[in-house]
């Protein structure tokens, strides 16, 4: 999971199994953020529409912004903050920078450490080359 800011580069990324869902993964990444402050705004798919998950962003001082699934009965947002919506774009634009380094789309490492030493390095990468500019 990562979090980009609004030039679509990285701000923080881990990895974890493919069971957990995403809305619970949220804290971990925060977590191990690259910067010291959170985001003020956090921008998800449709799949992140949660009030728990809502309420805990509200408590550490982060507005979530994501569209309503299909079968919501109250409603939260409304289209002022759906319009940074649109600019999502920029995070899917993160992780097809990612997939430029093949060791990282193939996955050779057995260890997710190792996975995750690769993962920090490619997207210190991605930095580099977007500060050199």
């Amino acid at each position: 999971m990562a979090i980009a800011d609004r030039a679509g580069l990285p701000v923080a990324i881990t990895i974890a199994s493919a069971s957990p869902h995403e809305t619970q993964l949220v804290d971990q990444t925060l977590n191990a953020s690259f910067l010291a402050d959170n985001p003020t705004r956090l921008i998800g798919d449709a799949a992140y529409d949660s009030d728990a998950l809502d309420r805990h962003l509200a408590d550490c001082g982060i507005e979530l912004i994501a569209p309503h699934k299909g079968n919501r009965v109250n409603l939260t947002q409304d289209g002022r903050s759906l319009r940074r919506y649109r600019r999502r774009w920029k995070v899917e634009r993160l992780f097809a920078w990612l997939q430029n380094f093949r060791r990282l789309v193939t996955r050779y490492e057995r260890r997710a450490a190792n996975f995750a030493g690769f993962l920090h390095l490619a997207c210190l990468i991605i930095l580099l080359r977007a500060f050199m500019r």
